[in-house]
C-alpha cells in the first residue's frame, strides 16, 4: 500500500509539473518570444515604431501588451459566448458514456430499468470511481501530500 501512495504522490507531482509547464511557463516564454519577433518585424518594416515606443524593446512590449491583451480579451469573450456552445455540443455528441448514463436516468425515471440493469450501472460506476460509494468519499484522499 505504501508503494501505491508514493506512486500517487509522484503522479500528482508529474501532473502538477505538466500543468505548470504547459499552461503557464511555456505560455509566458512563447508570448515573450512573440513580442520579440513582432518588435523585430515591425522595426524592419516601420522604423518609426522605435520612436513611438521609446527606442527600446521594453517600451515596445508595454505598448504591444496594452493593445494586444484587450484585443485578446475581446476575442476570448466572443469565443466563450459563441464558440463554447458549439464545442460543448460537439463533445456531448461524441460522449458515449455520458449518453449511456443519461439514457439510463431517463429509463429510470420512466420505470423502464430492471433491477439487473440498475446493478450493472452501479457496478460500472463503482468501477469508474474505484469503488467509492459517494463523491464525498473522495475527500478522504489527501491531494496535498
Amino acid at each position: 500500500m505504501k508503494y501505491k501512495k508514493d506512486n500517487n504522490w509522484f503522479r500528482r507531482r508529474w501532473l502538477d509539473f505538466r500543468q505548470g509547464h504547459s499552461i503557464y511557463l511555456i505560455f509566458i516564454m512563447t508570448f515573450a518570444n512573440f513580442i520579440t519577433i513582432q518588435y523585430k518585424l515591425l522595426l524592419d518594416k516601420i522604423p518609426s515604431v522605435d520612436v513611438l515606443t521609446g527606442g527600446n524593446i521594453i517600451g515596445f512590449a508595454i505598448v504591444f501588451v496594452a493593445l494586444y491583451v484587450p484585443i485578446g480579451i475581446l476575442i476570448g469573450y466572443w469565443h466563450r459566448k459563441s464558440q463554447w456552445r458549439v464545442e460543448a455540443e460537439a463533445l456531448f455528441r461524441e460522449n458515449k458514456i455520458g449518453a449511456t448514463m443519461w439514457l439510463f436516468v431517463i429509463d429510470l425515471i420512466d420505470n423502464k430499468v430492471t433491477d439487473q440493469e440498475k446493478k450493472e450501472m452501479r457496478d460500472m460506476l463503482l468501477k469508474i470511481t474505484k469503488g467509492k460509494e459517494r463523491i464525498k468519499d473522495e475527500k478522504t484522499d489527501n491531494d496535498d501530500d
